[in-house]
């Protein structure tokens, strides 16, 4: 069973800037670089939307219309590690948010960015809140 962990939610004022970090573990077949990872959000009364995903090996990114030009994700896979750089946030960023995790054999049959985001993921973290104030 793959667990993630994410951290670096908190409290920041509209235009500042967060870092969210997700680790990775409890490989046992298969190894860190042979997930696809995501993040998504869910604020209060919404369901849980897609944000980005990233490639198993890391050169393929997508991103929500929304947060495009503001948010970076990447991942590290010596550190079995996603990021999401977060930035110019605002309120409506506010969210608990959810990294998970993507086998690369459904990856690889996701042809568009929008069956990329919203595929049914494989692996969930149990999320961090990120709360934007204005």
């Amino acid at each position: 069973e793959v667990h993630l962990v994410e951290s670096g939610g908190g409290l920041v004022q509209a235009g500042g800037s967060l870092r969210l970090s997700c680790v990775a573990s409890g490989f046992t077949k298969f190894t860190f670089n042979d997930y696809a990872m995501g993040w998504f959000r869910q604020a209060p009364g919404k369901e849980r939307e897609p944000v980005s995903c990233i490639s198993y090996m890391g050169p393929i990114t997508h991103y929500t219309e929304s947060v495009k030009g503001r948010f970076t994700i990447s991942r590290d896979n010596a550190k079995n590690t996603v990021y999401l750089q977060m930035t110019a946030l605002k309120p409506e960023d506010t969210a608990v948010y959810y990294c998970a995790a993507l086998i690369r054999s459904r990856w690889d049959v996701a042809y568009s960015e929008t069956e990329r985001l919203w595929v049914e993921y494989d692996w969930w973290g149990q999320g961090t809140q990120v709360t934007v104030s204005s």
